[in-house]
């Protein structure tokens, strides 16, 4: 009698070999929800990084240039290699023309934000402004210009299109915030951080959070959304007008190396 035993038969329904399960509707449309939530992923980084790198790099360039610009407009209008004494300063110089929506008219240096992070300064907060490639950084227009005694008022992204502010909740008491524009360097020091919504326009008066108040004081406002990636709320950063400088007396001390290497 044979020791052999027979081989046991494919139960039913069990897949014979080589065979191939049948594809259903539902893991074809499976997998490609995957693969479209996967290209999802990767639009979302490529906008807000990569994209955001790029723009960001675009806008400092711009900056360069126009304060590259400005800075050879003062060299050619003094009369000597001497810089002005500082005595001579006076009261900060405040722009008397007015400007249309767009136009830049002043940059913004954080030294807190990295040494790349100069950006244009334009008349108005639209998206024309803030999602340019060359601005990123807009003034309400009905707030006060640089230097001026009242609230100078600015606004950028903290990420996506530049990202100007990306940076804002690091800022430490007493922090440089340098506005410069034609006519010369305003230096502000950071004073306060808070949180507001969106409605809370008060921040944008004169006097923040106070517009029936006469101001004395020269105040920058740095306005952004908050958190990252959320419009739900606004980080407001609001600086005091330490000193200026005219043009002719070039950069402050602080940053004027980092200023002359804009212009190679």
């Amino acid at each position: 009698m044979s020791d052999e035993q027979p081989e046991p038969s494919p139960a039913r329904g069990a897949a014979t070999s080589g065979g191939r399960r049948p594809v259903s509707v539902v893991g074809v449309l499976g997998e490609v929800l995957l693969t479209a939530g996967a290209l999802i992923l990767l639009f979302l980084g490529w906008q807000l990084w990569w994209n955001d790198a790029i723009m960001a790099g675009q806008q400092s360039t711009a900056a360069s240039g126009l304060s590259a610009e400005w800075l050879e407009e003062a060299r050619a209008a003094r009369a000597d290699d001497a810089p002005p004494a500082a005595e001579d300063y006076g009261d900060p110089v405040v722009a008397a023309a007015s400007f249309d929506n767009g136009d830049p008219f002043a940059i913004m240096y954080v030294p807190r934000f990295g040494e790349d992070s100069q950006r244009r300064i334009a008349e108005g907060v639209g998206l024309d402004v803030l999602n340019s490639t060359e601005l990123g950084v807009g003034h309400y227009p009905d707030t006060q210009m640089p230097g001026e005694v009242g609230n100078f008022a600015i606004a950028s992204h903290r990420s996506a299109y530049g990202g100007g502010m990306h940076e804002i909740e690091q800022l430490r008491l007493g922090d440089a915030i340098y506005i410069q524009t034609r006519d010369g360097w305003y230096t502000y020091r950071f004073r306060d951080l808070e949180y507001v919504t969106p409605e809370t326009v008060e921040v944008l008066a004169p006097v923040p959070h106070h517009p029936d108040l006469e101001p004395s004081d020269r105040i920058i406002t740095l306005t952004s959304c908050n958190p990252l990636y959320s419009t739900a709320e606004r980080i407001i950063a609001y600086g005091v007008l330490e000193s200026w400088q005219p043009s002719t007396a070039g950069a402050p001390a602080e940053i004027a190396d980092i200023v002359e290497s804009w212009e190679s």
